[in-house]
C-alpha cells in the first residue's frame, strides 16, 4: 500500500507516539507516579502537536525541498499549530482551572448554607479538563523532538 510509503506521513505519526508515550518517564522522574493516562492526553512535556507538525514539516523539506509550495504550506501550518498550543489552548486550561475552583467554592457556599448533606445519589459535577495547552517550552522542546526524529529518518534510516 502506498500509505505505508509516503515517509512524511510515518515520520508525524511516530512523532505524535513517541512524545505522547516519553511523557509517562518524564513525569516519572519529575514526581515519582507512574500515569499511563499521559499516553492519552493532551498537554504536558513534550507538545506532541509540536513535534507532529514540525516532523512534517522537516520531511516534506527533504522530500520537496525547502523551496517547495508544500513546505511553505507545512511550515505555515506547524507556526499556526504551536501559536495555538501555547496561547489559546494554555489560556483555556488556565480559565477551567479557575472555573473549577469558583464551582467548587459555590458547592461548599450552598452545602454550608442551606446545610444540605450529599446524598448517595448525587450526581457529581465533572471538572472542566484543565490540561488543554503547553508552556512554550512543552512546544519548543516537542518541534525539536519532532525535527529530530524526521532528520534521523532521512539520515539514518533511508
Amino acid at each position: 500500500m502506498a500509505i505505508f510509503e509516503n515517509i512524511p506521513l510515518l515520520a508525524a505519526l511516530f512523532a505524535i507516539l513517541f512524545a505522547q508515550f516519553v511523557k509517562i518517564p518524564i513525569h516519572f522522574l519529575l514526581t515519582r507516579k507512574l500515569d499511563f493516562g499521559l499516553m492519552t492526553s493532551t498537554g504536558g512535556m513534550p507538545s506532541s502537536h509540536s513535534a507532529a507538525v514540525t516532523a512534517l514539516t522537516t520531511a516534506i523539506a527533504f522530500e520537496a525541498g525547502l523551496d517547495s509550495p508544500l513546505f511553505a504550506v507545512s511550515a505555515i501550518f506547524a507556526v499556526i499549530v504551536m501559536f495555538d498550543a501555547t496561547g489559546i489552548r494554555y489560556q483555556a486550561g488556565q480559565q477551567a482551572v479557575i472555573i473549577n475552583q469558583m464551582r467548587s467554592d459555590f458547592q461548599m457556599f450552598v452545602d454550608d448554607l442551606k446545610h444540605w448533606p450529599k446524598k448517595d445519589n448525587d450526581a457529581k459535577i465533572q471538572e472542566l479538563k484543565t490540561l488543554l495547552g503547553h508552556k512554550p517550552n512543552e512546544v519548543f522542546f516537542g518541534a525539536l523532538t519532532g525535527i529530530l526524529i524526521s532528520i534521523l529518518t532521512y539520515t539514518v534510516i533511508l
